[in-house]
């Protein structure tokens, strides 16, 4: 989907339309084939609620993904809406980082079928967002290490 004029930041331009379901009927529709349907449209609200853009869905589906995007998907209330974070040329993609959670559990060939293709300087190789390493803890912070050791002293 591109843009016919220019964008100011922080514009909301769409809003992320389809057929509200729960994470078990997505599951049910897109996920419990032997080969995983390829074209997903689904979008997690919140716990309990997924839209999926492929059934009643609107031009915010046509959003691709981009590791270095021009806009953002935020929650409002509920509903789901596509806002721009700087300023977008005229002709220029609108684009959003899709930040998948890493489906459990991983599929073997998750590299091909999550792949992203952005092409830009910063693209990580998927659209799946890498969780972060979790560290060990001792239960307090670096800061109150310190001054237990400034203490001792």
């Amino acid at each position: 989907m591109f843009t016919s004029r220019a964008v100011p930041k922080g514009t909301l331009l769409l809003e992320y339309l389809g057929e509200r379901i729960t994470h078990a009927e997505a599951g049910e529709r897109y996920y419990a084939a032997a080969e995983p349907d390829a074209f997903v449209l689904l979008f997690t609200v919140d716990r309990k609620v997924v839209i999926d853009g492929g059934v009643g869905g609107r031009a915010a589906r046509y959003v691709n993904h981009s590791c270095d995007p021009n806009c953002e998907a935020d929650e409002i209330g509920g509903r789901i809406f596509i806002t721009s974070i700087r300023d977008i040329a005229a002709g220029e993609e609108l684009t959003y980082d899709y930040n998948m959670e890493a489906p459990s559990p991983l599929p073997r060939d998750w590299r091909r079928r999550y792949a992203c293709r952005c092409g830009t300087p910063s693209c990580r190789g998927t659209i799946v967002v890498r969780p972060k390493p979790r560290r060990a803890t001792t239960g307090r912070t670096k800061s109150a290490r310190t001054e237990t050791r400034r203490a001792a002293r």
